[in-house]
């Protein structure tokens, strides 16, 4: 076969994929009014990457935060860089009932994905909901179900589909340059100082107080307890809250070996692990280490660790076939090795040259292009999202069959006719 991975190529399509596609003049009725929901972190993270991907296609009307220091950074980002004044909002359903606003981008902890999304959808908004789409397997079901009734899009967040890597590692898999591949390994690696910001240690500004931090709403439906900064900045290590490294983490490499692979969703996982590295004087509830073993019902395996105490070898998959090895790597390296056979290959495996790509800050660009693709679909300009709800609660599902099994102790299977997981 015609080896599709050559450098020059590869760039070449890559660079049209992952740059901002041309925009051509647009009208006041062309521009995507938007409200952003949650402008932590990631929250602001997401609005440079609407501005530098869909600027000219796009006007953010609103902004809401519970944290006061948020809302303003957020409101300062939007008359700098839109040039227009947003509502400024501590609770989101307010901003819902802009009528203006037909897209929202809900960027919480994602306790609340559940609730928010739900109710955006009832108010008339296409939603960006960051990844994983819900807390849990039912609430996710629930969302699936209310997206279908309310006929609005839903992008979610796992941009590693609009990772031109990702997708090129996928043309090439479709086009035979690994042969057959019934096994996958994913891996997730971080490190950090006892003394620096370990794992999830989000900084907490040091203003923050029970009067510019409305604690009642970040709970939501959470457990109740008394205001606890820790847990509003550093939500990410607490059950109530998040499903740790499963649902941030494991949930990207659920999710993109899916798409690569052209799979959906397991049949079983085993999980095990704990807090074994980030124990001093560390209240965390998630672990810091975990690994995974997923069985697919058509004869494939997933492979998955991820120890937060160790970055030696970041992180990526490795998708392992019979005639070759496919590696992407931090999402900015494609590697590709053809299988040596003991130095006695094949004549059509010995003509595939081994090939390394490297492009820094491709995440970023994968960011905008994953932004970009709902902007556009808001407006008719393509028919199709890179990670509809659908494949949304797919990826979900992986994440959380690995929290079932590890704090259940149990291998646990899902049954896709029924919608419904067990333990055995």
């Amino acid at each position: 076969m015609a080896d599709p991975f050559s450098r020059r190529k590869f760039v070449r399509n890559a660079a049209v994929t992952a740059a901002p596609a041309f925009v051509p003049s647009l009208s006041a009725s062309d521009t995507v009014n938007t409200g952003i929901i949650g402008a932590g972190t990631r929250g602001n993270y997401l609005v440079d990457r609407l501005y530098a991907g869909s600027g000219s296609m796009i006007k953010m009307l609103a902004v809401c935060d519970t944290y006061e220091g948020h809302r303003a950074r957020a409101k300062d980002k939007v008359q700098t860089q839109g040039k227009n004044t947003p509502e400024v909002h501590i609770d989101y359903m307010d901003l819902l009932r802009n009528k203006d606003i037909s897209t929202v981008i809900i960027a919480t902890p994602e306790h609340l994905h559940h609730v928010m999304t739900i109710a955006a959808l009832k108010a008339g908004k296409n939603v960006y909901i960051e990844k994983p789409l819900a807390h849990t397997i039912e609430e996710g079901e629930e969302i699936l179900k209310v997206a279908r009734q309310a006929g609005k899009l839903i992008q979610v967040g796992t941009q590693n589909r609009s990772n031109s890597l990702y997708q090129e590692a996928k043309k090439m898999v479709a086009g035979g340059m690994i042969g057959e591949c019934h096994y996958v390994r994913a891996f997730w690696y971080r490190n950090a100082l006892n003394t620096g910001a370990p794992a999830w240690r989000y900084n907490i500004p040091p203003d923050t107080n029970e009067q510019n931090t409305d604690w009642k709403r970040f709970l939501g439906p959470a457990p109740k307890r008394a205001f606890d900064k820790q847990r509003y900045f550093q939500w990410r290590l607490y059950w109530d809250y998040s499903g740790g490294i499963s649902t941030d983490l494991l949930v990207h490499q659920t999710d993109i070996t899916n798409f690569v692979l052209g799979k959906t969703v397991p049949v079983s996982c085993m999980a095990s692990g704990g807090v074994y590295r980030w124990t001093s004087n560390d209240d965390r509830d998630v672990p810091d280490t975990i690994s995974a073993i997923y069985d697919y019902a058509d004869r494939f395996h997933l492979n998955y660790s991820c120890y937060l105490g160790n970055e030696q070898f970041g992180y990526g998959e490795q998708f392992c076939g019979d005639e070759g090895t496919l590696e992407v790597l931090n999402r900015q390296a494609l590697i590709f090795t053809p299988e040596k056979f003991y130095g006695k290959p094949p004549a059509h495996v010995a003509a595939r040259k081994a090939t390394k790509i490297e492009m820094p800050g491709n995440d970023n660009k994968a960011v905008e292009a994953h932004l970009r693709n709902l902007i556009e679909a808001v407006q008719g300009k393509t028919k199709e999202l890179v990670a509809p709800v659908e494949v949304g609660q797919q990826a979900a599902i992986g994440g959380h069959m690995a929290t079932l099994s590890m704090r259940r102790q149990k291998r646990v299977v899902w049954d896709d006719r029924t919608r419904k997981y067990s333990f055995t």
